[in-house]
């Protein structure tokens, strides 16, 4: 995405707030990039280790930074014409690449994966340079972390992990060396929508987990009673963020000036999105894991990776609020809290009960913030 002298992007015409939304080959094109994600949920779930969560912190990284440019892209340069339909079809394939090569990114397929991000940084480049040229100014930026990660795939060991952190911080360090001055206004109800659009997608891929947790046992009551406690699980997730704080955080928005929506979408849909997101993937590979053995005990890895994601959701959606000023953090973040204190639960109970403990937190959580607000929370 093209950086402004703040932090923001780069300056183009404004645009009105004129009821553009998120258009078909948006959402076929989210769709792709949500199968990357769920990739990352296999990565976890084949290796619950502080190793397997360090390359998902660092895929998931190279990725959002990406997502998020093109979600800026799309709310600039709306993709109405049959060449910018077909190169966002070119970026897809990109993803799908990086989604294909992500179960052995760190073990033979990195290579891939770097020139999968590779193509999907050049369509993101060419496509703002249509409206907006400054945006080559931080397309070098792009492409150097292109070539870290193609770099992390010729080498092995340490050097590996090195090249992969560094493609993650050289983007996200980019807004406070490069200086492009200027900046645009985005549209408030395109980003809401396109994120909106994007965590609800990835939810309802969670719920395929619960699938292939269960794939190998036979449809019984036990089986029967953890699909409806993951799917009731997806649905507490669901709630504290579409119940009506999508609506808030557009409304906020929209009261904003350029400057201050530019670094409050930043903060609120880039930062605040990436423990919500990574929540999701750590929540989802918990839930895998526990639908194998329903009504017996987890290993710690399982556990901890269904509370902890959990945890990581709600503290994600804790400062998404405070950063829109659309409601208090506090109960989510005392919920999240106790997300952390329900991995026992899992760890010496069953994978039900935690799953039980886990949707009782977030029910009492927004039941609390009801009486607390006279909302409908």
């Amino acid at each position: 995405m093209a950086i402004s002298d703040a932090g923001g992007p780069v300056e183009t015409a404004p645009p009105a707030e004129d009821g553009y939304r998120v258009t078909t080959v948006e959402l076929f094109f989210d769709l792709v990039f949500v199968f990357t994600i769920t990739q990352l949920t296999g990565v976890l779930a084949h290796e619950l280790s502080p190793v397997g969560l360090l390359r998902v912190v660092a895929l998931f990284g190279v990725l959002w930074w990406i997502y998020s440019g093109y979600a800026w892209l799309t709310n600039t340069v709306a993709p109405t014409t049959t060449l910018r339909r077909l190169l966002l079809l070119v970026g897809m394939a990109g993803f799908l690449i990086m989604a294909l090569a992500t179960p052995r990114a760190f073990d033979g397929g990195g290579v891939a994966w770097g020139l999968g991000y590779l193509v999907v940084v050049l369509v993101h480049g060419g496509l703002y340079a249509q409206v907006n040229r400054q945006i080559l100014r931080v397309l070098p930026v792009n492409l150097v972390a292109a070539a870290l990660v193609i770099g992390a795939g010729l080498t092995s060991g340490p050097p590996t992990y090195a090249l992969w952190i560094a493609a993650v911080l050289v983007p996200i360090a980019a807004p406070y060396v490069i200086r492009p001055g200027g900046r645009f206004s985005l549209r408030a109800g395109h980003i809401v929508e396109r994120n909106g659009l994007l965590v609800l997608i990835t939810l309802g891929e969670s719920v395929v987990a619960i699938g292939i947790g269960l794939s190998e046992n036979p449809l019984d009551t036990r089986t029967t009673v953890a699909a409806v406690l993951g799917l009731a699980l997806a649905a507490a997730l669901w709630w504290p963020y579409f119940a009506e704080d999508d609506l808030r955080a557009e409304s906020a928005l929209t009261r904003m000036d350029d400057a201050r929506r530019t670094g409050a979408i930043m903060n609120a849909y880039f930062y605040a999105h990436i423990p919500l997101m990574l929540g999701i993937v750590a929540a989802a590979a918990g839930v895998k894991k526990a639908m194998a053995h329903p009504v017996e005990a987890l290993h710690t890895g399982p556990a901890v990776a269904l509370g902890a994601g959990v945890a990581a959701y709600l503290l994600g959606d804790a400062a998404f609020r405070r950063i829109l000023r659309i409601g208090s953090p506090a109960i989510r973040v005392g919920a999240a809290v106790l997300s952390l204190a329900a991995i026992p639960v899992g760890a010496l109970l069953a994978g039900e009960a935690e799953l039980i403990a886990l949707v009782l937190i977030i029910v009492a959580a927004l039941l609390t913030e009801r009486r607390s607000t006279g909302g409908p929370g």
